[in-house]
């Protein structure tokens, strides 16, 4: 029993690290879009899904993630993350960020979906570039439409 012991924390520990519910970084220019297979390499639109038992899921957009949605049982998913826009690589929460769809900021699946931390840096780039907001409610009825 005495050598069984170590074997056991060991299991234990696995057991606990590989069910971390927590995003990932993205490796840019490496990691490839879940969805469509593209190499993931804008800083400011990238998005990711972790799930209820910690697996990733890692997309070169938000439209992507929201697309990959209809495939998958999002009863399981945790986390939606998207990029935050005015902080290139920051993961914020999708469903409490502010998105812009502005023909003035592309997005690399050409949805010109951009996510923001706060509605008032989403209010400045709307002024600047124009477009229209969505909470992530009203986004994924638009995109779902």
């Amino acid at each position: 029993m005495q050598t069984l012991k170590p074997f056991l924390l060991i299991a234990l520990l696995l057991l606990v690290v590989s069910c971390n519910v927590s995003p990932k970084p993205i490796a840019y220019g490496n990691d490839g879009c879940h969805f469509c297979k593209m190499t993931i390499v804008d800083k400011v639109h990238a998005a990711e899904i972790v799930t209820k038992k910690g697996k990733v899921y890692k997309f070169d957009a938000t439209e992507c993630m929201i697309y990959f949605m209809k495939e998958f049982n999002t009863s399981e998913i945790a986390l939606y993350l998207s990029n935050n826009f005015t902080e290139p690589e920051a993961l914020i929460d999708a469903t409490q960020a502010t998105f812009l769809i502005s023909k003035n900021i592309p997005s690399p699946m050409g949805a010109f979906l951009s996510a923001f931390k706060n509605k008032a840096d989403a209010e400045k780039a709307q002024t600047k570039n124009g477009g229209t907001q969505y909470t992530w409610n009203e986004l994924l009825t638009h995109l779902n439409r």
